[in-house]
């Protein structure tokens, strides 16, 4: 055999295998990588959206629990205002009240002891008349001298 003919076989196998390898199996490889790296740009766009998105998410939830924490401050110093303003309401009730009873009490206490003077006054008047009684040796009688009695009870 030749060298040259076999170097010239070899090389017309060669331009034959690249040939076909360009024609039949490159494409369908580059197409596989293609889409692959498609697929992982996808990914990565996505990925970046993702982290995007999940700071924004991160922002709006930071800035929904500011305004809870803000609403719930404003609710809780309005409920401390008002539980002020209605404590303040019900002592004021309660001293009110506490006065009323006073002033009933005394008004009360005012009669009651107009009362007592007024008992004692009859029993001072019955003990006068009594003790008149004995002095005189005889029996008076109290309806015959009813005036006398009152005149005795309003000096007394």
């Amino acid at each position: 055999m030749n060298l040259n003919a076999t170097l010239f076989a070899q090389l017309v196998v060669f331009f034959i295998l690249a040939w076909f390898t360009m024609k039949f199996v490159w494409p369908p490889i580059m197409k596989a990588l293609d889409e692959r790296a498609s697929k992982i740009a996808d990914g990565l766009a996505a990925a970046d959206k993702a982290k995007t998105d999940l700071q924004l998410a991160e922002r709006r939830a930071t800035d929904e629990l500011r305004k809870a924490r803000e609403t719930s401050n404003e609710l809780r110093a309005g409920a401390e205002r008002q539980g002020a303003q209605v404590l303040d309401e019900a002592r004021a009730e309660a001293a009110r009240i506490v006065a009323a009873a006073r002033t009933a009490a005394e008004g009360e206490a005012a009669v009651a002891a107009q009362r007592a003077k007024e008992a004692l006054r009859d029993q001072v008047a019955l003990l006068a008349v009594a003790g008149a009684e004995r002095i005189l040796r005889k029996e008076i009688d109290a309806a015959k001298h009813a005036d006398l009695l009152n005149q005795l009870k309003a000096e007394l």
